[in-house]
């Protein structure tokens, strides 16, 4: 008999109620559940369960981030209504059976780079998933269809109830270009980039890029330069030029048709072939 068959006899026996379920979960060091595995360990009903499982949600004892998906709330974070989201995202994330990683300014986080305040927890993933409101905070899902092809630059991080999925800084570097309306614009990319360059391999940033379009290289290997950190971004500039001169493009994408005829460009990058109308302003 394996583990979870016999954690369901023994709370069967002991005749348990959700609380003491949940109880048990905790000193088993888990923090989630499914709504069928409570179900078949109390041995009751769906509507008794949802009945059980409300009470406790009223009094910010559990999470129900998603439908059939329960989070244990321990006491320190009753007041948040929820746990922080790396306690349980990796677990959701098996729930929803969709691959993924924590990304953006969040894994830049997570990587040192502490200049920008974030203030939601952003996961990449190949579904279309609704935001979900954590207690204080929000977790927030963006799509990128084929996550498989960045597979070798996503990179496991413990937590305190196990572990997830985070993009390491050089798909960190590139998302933060290729989802720069999320990330807060250039200067927040920029700001976040002086911490986060130094810890970019120029290789794995060069192998990443083929998977990323062009004008995102672009504009990574151009901020790296302009950081003083050129030599992180030879091999990208290598990936990029190897076969063909790349078409001029501008630093901040452009959102409407005539926006690049507003600004005078304050610079026209050569090595890069990056347009810059104005030079990024990096918080201190």
């Amino acid at each position: 008999m394996d583990i979870y068959s016999l954690f369901l006899d023994m709370m069967l026996q002991a005749g348990s109620s959700l609380p003491n379920f949940v109880t048990t979960l905790q000193s088993e060091g888990r923090i989630t559940f499914t709504r069928a595995e409570a179900i078949a360990a109390l041995g009751i009903t769906e509507a008794a369960f949802l009945k059980a499982a409300a009470r406790l949600q009223k009094r910010h004892m559990l999470f129900n981030p998603r439908h059939g998906f329960y989070v244990a709330v321990p006491p320190q974070f009753m007041s948040w209504e929820a746990p922080p989201p790396p306690w349980y995202i990796d677990a959701l994330m098996r729930h929803e059976d969709r691959p993924y990683y924590v990304g953006l300014l969040k894994a830049a986080e997570l990587h040192g780079a502490t200049h920008h305040a974030v203030m939601e927890f952003q996961v990449v993933t190949d579904k279309q998933l609704r935001k979900i409101r954590a207690g204080r905070s929000w977790v927030t899902f963006y799509f990128r269809k084929d996550l498989e092809s960045v597979r070798e630059g996503i990179v496991d991080r413990k937590t305190d109830t196990g572990s997830m999925k985070i993009s390491g800084p050089e798909l960190t570097a590139l998302d933060l270009f290729r989802y720069m309306h999320v990330a807060g614009g250039i200067d927040a990319v920029a700001t976040v980039m002086t911490d986060l360059a130094e810890s970019i391999d120029g290789q794995k940033l060069a192998a990443l890029s083929a998977h990323f379009e062009r004008a995102c290289g672009q504009r990574v290997g151009y901020l790296l330069d302009h950081l003083g950190h050129a030599e992180r971004a030879n091999a990208l500039r290598n990936q990029l030029f190897e076969k063909e001169a790349m078409p001029w493009v501008t630093l901040e994408p452009e959102r409407r048709k005539d926006e690049k005829a507003q600004l005078t460009p304050v610079e026209r990058n050569e090595r890069w072939r990056v347009i810059v109308q104005r030079y990024p302003e990096i918080d201190e």
